[in-house]
């Protein structure tokens, strides 16, 4: 685990642009102050070595009470909030649940946070969001050559894919679990400056979280619509998403006829339910909106809203040990999701399927890294999947997971067949 401030990356420092989940209200008036990383190689709670750091530099994660009356003190030099993300590696341990193979890009903490203050006068809002690193101005440098993606190369042939999914099945059949969400990954090389087509990936349409943040000698970019939690107003809300198809009118009266679709989302519904119902201090949990089709870029996608009111003492590390990983992501029953994850996937989901968002002085708000890349020194990283029932089609999750990821790859400025 480390702490540190004002260091900085290996990456050309690009105009700036918001962490995900930062508040309007703060942008192009916030600098980096200080920062805290933990790998899972360093042991100890990490749920609860992030609150403490993040307590020790004054923000309210002990105790996220009724925040509506809270007044945020905005001079310089006052806390703005924090950028936190949490891997997929982090929420296993935060949650029990077995390691799977490690990231492909082992250079990104599995928790990073960067404290933000107010800043006055002429000082440049500079700091660790984009591709460079930690903080700091930095000294000019050249402009980089356009970028330019290699060939994409898959950790798994769609053969080994759709046999993952035949897996799932075996599974559900054996009583094992019920639902698991199966995750592929794909990378490339590239050359040249990756933070134009990282910004153009937190750029695409329904990106609810749509950010860069980057560390030394990394950056990821998500384009996420989904919320894994939220606190605003003494409510906590989570809104899984689960169900896809087509941005068309057929696809949109399919995905709401669809029973297979529908099953799958309730279940994850009952399990956010579940994660919420566990939390202490929470009053009784609620399903505001259930299975609402929502537009993210070329696909319509399901969402349902879980929400219950905060009436006790409700803190950081607990929301986390909760909720990481999401739901959505792993499957039911959790624990035994995250085991079939580690046995049948061949490649760390890295920055995938975890959260990253923003921690303020009056209120939380992290979402689920789904449609999220990830660069280090020499290639850029993408992941995809979807929810495995008994009704899954094989061949027809190997199409979806593709799906999910065309307008990612386009974004970055890959030629993705339609």
């Amino acid at each position: 685990m480390v702490h540190g401030s004002r260091s900085i990356g290996h990456f050309p420092t690009p105009p700036f642009v918001a962490p995900p989940g930062a508040p309007a209200s703060c942008q192009g008036r916030h600098r980096a102050s200080t920062w805290f990383q933990w790998s899972r190689c360093d042991g100890g709670d990490p749920a609860e070595l992030v609150a403490e750091f993040l307590a020790d530099n004054g923000l309210r994660v002990r105790n996220i009470d009724r925040t509506a009356g809270h007044v945020r003190p905005i001079g310089a030099g006052s806390i703005c909030g924090a950028a936190l993300y949490v891997s997929a590696d982090a929420g296993c341990v935060m949650a029990g649940g077995a390691l799977g193979a490690p990231s492909p890009v082992p250079s990104i903490p599995d928790v990073y946070a960067v404290v933000y203050e107010h800043f006055a006068g002429d000082v440049p809002p500079v700091g660790p969001v984009g591709p460079v690193g930690p903080v700091g101005p930095v000294a000019p440098l050249a402009p980089l050559s356009p970028l330019s993606l290699g060939e994409w190369e898959p950790s798994w042939t769609p053969a080994e894919h759709a046999d993952a999914v035949s897996a799932v099945r075996s599974a559900i059949g054996r009583g094992d679990v019920y639902q698991v969400n199966v995750v592929g990954h794909t990378s490339a090389s590239y050359t040249g400056d990756p933070f134009p087509g990282l910004q153009r990936v937190a750029a695409l349409p329904g990106a609810r979280y749509g950010g860069v943040l980057s560390g030394d000698g990394w950056a990821l970019a998500t384009a996420s619509p989904e919320t894994l939690v939220e606190v605003r107003d003494g409510r906590v809300i989570t809104r899984p998403i689960k169900g896809t198809r087509p941005a068309t009118a057929q696809g949109r009266r399919e995905l709401l006829a669809s029973a297979k679709e529908r099953a799958e989302h309730v279940m994850i519904v009952d399990l956010s339910r579940n994660d919420l119902a566990r939390l202490p201090g929470l009053g009784p949990v609620e399903v505001e909106e259930l299975f609402a089709v929502r537009r993210w870029s070329g696909l319509w996608q399901a969402e349902s809203v879980v929400s219950a009111p905060i009436v006790g003492e409700l803190g950081l590390a607990s929301l986390l040990r909760a909720l990481v990983p999401g739901g959505s992501v792993t499957g039911a029953p959790k624990i035994a999701a995250l085991a079939e994850i580690a046995r049948l996937e061949p490649v760390g989901r890295g920055v995938s399927m975890a959260a990253v968002g923003w921690v303020g002085p009056g209120h939380l708000d992290l979402g689920l890294t789904i449609r999220t890349v990830a660069v280090d020194g020499a290639r850029v990283h993408a992941w995809a999947g979807g929810g495995i029932t008994w009704d899954s089609d094989p061949e027809d999750e190997v199409a979806e997971a593709a799906a999910k990821l065309a307008p990612i790859q386009r974004a970055l400025g890959s030629v993705v067949p339609r």
